[in-house]
C-alpha cells in the first residue's frame, strides 16, 4: 500500500487517480529509470481504500484481457526504447497477487525479456497474505522478482476485521515465513489510528512485525478519503474519525521502537534494515523519471528543466523549472537525509525566497542543519503538511510565472 500520510504524498496521489492506462509515445528514449505497473483488481475493497481498484471475481475474463493488454504495452514500450535504462520495477495495486499465478508469470516473463534484469535490479511485487501462494512466490522469484511488499496493516485480528482485510494475523505470519524461505527482502505495511486500536495493540503489531524477520516496515496513519465506506461510516456516526493526536503518538512510538530493533528511518513513513531501503520509492522522492503502465498508473518525465506528469497516456500536469525545483526540495524533505544547503542555494536563481523559507523552517523547529544538509526534525515529520506546504508555496509567494 502506498501512502505516508497519504494526504501529503504528491507522487502517490497521482498513482491513485483513475484513468485508462497506457503511456504516450513521445517520451525521450531511455529517459525512464523506474517502471510502475498497476493491477487494479482485488478480491474485496477495504473500507478505507480510494485507490484505482475494484473487486472482481477471480475467474473473470477481464483479468486475462488486462494481462494481454499489459503485455502489449510492455512490448510497445520496448520497441519505443523506453525500457533500456530501467533499474527498478514495482508491480502494485490493487492486489497483484490476486491477479493469479499464471497471469503474473506471463507478465513477469514478458518483463524479463524486455528489461535487462541483473543483480543490481530491484523488482517489487505487492501481495496480500491470503492470495500469495508458495508456487507463485517461487516462480516469480525465479523470474527476477526480488522484493515482496505484503499488505499486513495489523497483527491484531479484531483490527483486521474492522478494516475489512481478507486475512488474519496467522496468515500474515505464514506468508512472511513462506517468502523468507527464498527471499530476505520482505516489506510490510502497518496502519495506526484504527478505531478501538490502543497504544498497547499498536506496540504489539510493531513488535510482531519485527519478530517475523521482515526487513522493511512502513507505518501509516489511517486517513479518511472521500467516497469510501469509511467516510460514509463516519458521516453516519457509525464510526468516529481518527484521533490525530493519538496517531501522532503512535507514529512517535514507531519512531522509538523500530530504531532500537535495527530499523533506520529513511523516510517519513519508512523504516528499513541496513541495505533494504526501497530504491523504487526513493526514485519518486528524488525526481527520477518513471514510466507508468496500467489503469490508474502515473508516469513522470523530465524535459530539460521542465517536468511532465502523465496519466492515461496524456500529460496531466506540467511543472515549470521553478516548480520542478520546489518539488525536488519538498519531496527531498520527506527523507531523513533531507537536501543539501548547496541544493537550496542553487535553487535561489529560480526561487528567490527559498533560502529564507528554509531558514524559517529551522526557526520553527521543522528542520535542522546537520553536516551541510537541511534535514527534517521529528516535529517536521509530524507536521509534514506545514513543512512541505511552505516549500511549495515559495513559488507562489515569489510571484513566479509558471
Amino acid at each position: 500500500m502506498t501512502c505516508d500520510s497519504r494526504h501529503i504524498d504528491l507522487v502517490e496521489n497521482h498513482d491513485q487517480q483513475s484513468g485508462s492506462s497506457w503511456v504516450g509515445t513521445d517520451a525521450p528514449r531511455s529517459d525512464y529509470r523506474g517502471l510502475y505497473i498497476h493491477i487494479p483488481f482485488c478480491s474485496r475493497r477495504c473500507i478505507y481504500c480510494d485507490f484505482t481498484t475494484r473487486a472482481i471475481a477471480s475467474d473473470s475474463p477481464e483479468l486475462d484481457e488486462y494481462r494481454d493488454h499489459l503485455i502489449r504495452e510492455i512490448r510497445k514500450a520496448t520497441r519505443e526504447g523506453l525500457l533500456g535504462s530501467i533499474e527498478t520495477i514495482y508491480i502494485g495495486g490493487g492486489t497483484p497477487s490476486y491477479f493469479g499465478h499464471g497471469r503474473l508469470v506471463d507478465l513477469v516473463y514478458t518483463l524479463s525479456l524486455s528489461i535487462n534484469l541483473n543483480d543490481n535490479s530491484e523488482f517489487t511485487l505487492e501481495a496480500n497474505p491470503e492470495s500469495l501462494t508458495s508456487a507463485m512466490m517461487r516462480d516469480l522469484y525465479s523470474l527476477g522478482v526480488n522484493r515482496f511488499s505484503l499488505g499486513v496493516q495489523s497483527f491484531v485480528d479484531s483490527e483486521l476485521r474492522w478494516l475489512g482485510r481478507g486475512h488474519d494475523s496467522r496468515q500474515a505470519r505464514d506468508a512472511i515465513t513462506m517468502i523468507r524461505e527464498r527471499c530476505d527482502n520482505v516489506a510490510i505495511d502497518l496502519i495506526c489510528g484504527i478505531p478501538k486500536q490502543t497504544i498497547r495493540s499498536w506496540q504489539q503489531s510493531i513488535e510482531s512485525a519485527v519478530e517475523t524477520g521482515v526487513t522493511h516496515i512502513s507505518v501509516y496513519p489511517l486517513t479518511v478519503e472521500e467516497d469510501t465506506p469509511l467516510s460514509a461510516m463516519i458521516a453516519s456516526g457509525e464510526a468516529r474519525p481518527p484521533d490525530n493526536d493519538l496517531q501522532a503518538e503512535m507514529m512517535q512510538i514507531a519512531a522509538e521502537i523500530l530504531p532500537s530493533k535495527g530499523f533506520a528511518r529513511y523516510e517519513v513513513a519508512s523504516y528499513a534494515q541496513p541495505g533494504y531501503q526501497c530504491r523504487h520509492n526513493i526514485s519518486y522522492w528524488s525526481g527520477i523519471p518513471y514510466l507508468g503502465l496500467g489503469k490508474g498508473a502515473a508516469g513522470m518525465r523530465n524535459l530539460g528543466d521542465n517536468r511532465e506528469r502523465l496519466l492515461a497516456g496524456q500529460v496531466v500536469e506540467r511543472l515549470a523549472p521553478a516548480q520542478s525545483r520546489a518539488e525536488d526540495l519538498m519531496l527531498g524533505m520527506r527523507m531523513s537525509r533531507g537536501v543539501s544547503i548547496e541544493d537550496v542555494r542553487s535553487a535561489q536563481s529560480l526561487i528567490p525566497s527559498i533560502e529564507s523559507v528554509f531558514a524559517e523552517l529551522v526557526t520553527l523547529g521543522l528542520t535542522k542543519v546537520l553536516d551541510g544538509r537541511y534535514q527534517p526534525t521529528a516535529r517536521g515529520w509530524l507536521l509534514g503538511n506545514e513543512l512541505y506546504g511552505r516549500i511549495w508555496a515559495s513559488v507562489d509567494s515569489d510571484g513566479i510565472q509558471v
